[in-house]
């Protein structure tokens, strides 16, 4: 991981992609300048994504009320996006399967939670549609170690989920879906753009295992500094990380795309 002052490419970058936990936000709080830092970004007309493992309940707000112009929640489960004061869904699955598989869900973290002591389901389970996420260091007291994280994430995938480790929770779906993918579905049918041909045109910046796809498949990939306490356990570390960690980390990145210009 290279300091982001050796990324020289900040003035064609058209749009950014970002996680919210630990990236944007700092110790569970949206701080003013992750905030104002959005807003800069938003207002040089540049593309704002929020990229995320959170629920859809949260994501519907997120949509509608930060200056964003889109958001990936669940790990990819869906995209929202603001169409002047509405806002656009698309659900990769429907809503009938959607309602079987949060039946199926609760049943498997019945058994996770009865296999791994001190494990609770997340606080935002009853907002979630698509996936089941395990708390390991949010609100549970004492935190869980990482190992921890990796078994439960073990015994989601041997129940037959996805699975995926973010720097709060451990989450799990059904389906091979993941946050890359569903950005890329997004862009093309939203926005008329590939992705895969338009790499040097976008940035993206997280924290933690679930967003290793993002950080292989972005040229301009961002890491904000506690993404240094996952060294050795990422599938793919970003090209570049911030000299501060979380928000101001963003703030950081915020403010060398912007001076790119």
């Amino acid at each position: 991981m290279r300091p982001l002052a050796e990324f020289v490419g900040a003035k064609r970058v058209r749009g950014l992609l970002f996680d919210i936990d630990d990236t944007l936000t700092t110790d569970g709080v949206l701080g003013a300048g992750a905030y104002a830092a959005m807003e800069r970004l938003q207002r040089s007309g540049r593309l704002l994504v929020a990229v995320t493992g959170r629920p859809a309940g949260w994501c519907d707000l997120v949509a509608r009320l930060w200056p964003v112009d889109a958001v990936i929640g669940e790990n990819g489960a869906f995209w929202f996006a603001r169409a002047g004061r509405r806002v656009e869904r698309c659900w990769l699955d429907d809503a009938a399967t959607r309602a079987a598989n949060r039946a199926r869900l609760a049943a498997i973290g019945a058994r996770i939670l009865a296999a791994v002591p001190g494990a609770a389901l997340a606080a935002d389970q009853p907002w979630r549609e698509t996936d089941l996420a395990v708390d390991w260091c949010e609100d549970v007291q004492p935190p869980l170690s990482l190992e921890t994280a990796l078994r439960v994430r073990d015994l989601m995938v041997a129940e037959g989920l996805s699975a995926k480790v973010s720097s709060i929770h451990v989450n799990g779906w059904f389906g091979r879906y993941d946050k890359l993918e569903t950005a890329k579905r997004l862009f093309a049918e939203r926005y008329r753009v590939d992705l895969a041909r338009a790499n040097a045109d976008y940035a993206f910046v997280g924290d933690s295992p679930n967003d290793a796809p993002m950080f292989a498949f972005f040229g301009n990939s961002i890491g904000v500094a506690n993404v240094r306490r996952f060294e050795g356990r990422l599938e793919a570390a970003p090209r570049y990380v911030t000299r501060a960690p979380a928000g101001a980390g963003f703030a950081e990145v915020a403010a060398h795309l912007l001076g790119g210009r």
